[in-house]
């Protein structure tokens, strides 16, 4: 659409659709995607599998150490995995063990360091699309669009529910409402880089609008933006 190279962040609650969008938005305008929160439960998962005591402050540190994190393509999926150590970790991190955990592991201090270091490193050539939770306040303040966004609480539910369900059948939505709660207010209330809107973020309620309508939505945004880096 444009050959004016761009960094697009997108924030917003969980199970709003974020992913989906980004890559989607990614995909139309041969951007790269990065999904931040696959890094954060890639590093929850190591935390879990390797019984890390959050509050230790050096064992945090020595875990972090032995991380490597990288985005591999994947044809089948026609998206990128996150690897762990050389592991394709993408069909561990969905698990709910690491949902329950996930929110509470990114509030760390450390860890958040040590993933905005290596998201600010993926930003240099410009033209991605990654989103996440602080991408457009802490990661990327000057990125040339910054959506922030939003659903329904109950949509969210629905929305995420139906995701687990297809992996675990046994899930309910209850589980499922109280792990979005509960990521909501962690993820609100954090001391470090904590969920909020940029100032200069467009808000974007998708509680009603299909997955083509946000697409053309936010397609149109980017428009716009080109139109004013001609200008100037």
């Amino acid at each position: 659409m444009s050959a004016h190279k761009m960094i697009i962040a997108i924030d917003g609650y969980s199970s709003c659709g974020k992913s989906t969008l980004a890559k989607e938005l990614a995909a139309r305008l041969g951007y790269n995607y990065i999904d931040s929160g696959a890094m954060y439960r890639a590093i929850t998962l190591y935390f879990l599998r390797n019984a890390i005591d959050l509050g230790d402050h050096n064992e945090v540190l020595d875990a972090l150490s032995q991380i490597s994190l990288s985005f591999v393509f994947n044809e089948h999926r026609n998206a990128s995995d996150i690897y762990l150590n050389d592991e394709n970790a993408e069909p561990f991190i969905r698990d709910m063990i690491v949902s329950e955990k996930v929110s509470e592991v990114a509030a760390i201090r450390e860890v958040r360091s040590f993933a905005v270091a290596q998201q600010k490193r993926m930003g240099r050539k410009k033209s991605i699309v990654m989103d996440g939770r602080d991408i457009g306040t802490a990661v990327f303040p000057d990125a040339e669009l910054k959506l922030f966004m939003t659903a329904d609480p109950e949509v969210r539910v629905i929305r995420r529910f139906k995701e687990l369900y297809a992996t675990n059948p046994n899930i309910t939505l209850e589980e499922v409402r109280d792990n979005l709660q509960l990521r909501d207010h962690i993820d609100s209330t954090r001391e470090e880089s904590p969920l909020r809107r940029a100032d200069d973020a467009v808000i974007l309620d998708n509680s009603n609008l299909s997955r083509e309508e946000q697409l053309k939505l936010v397609l149109e945004m980017v428009k716009d933006r080109t139109k004013a880096f001609s200008v100037k």
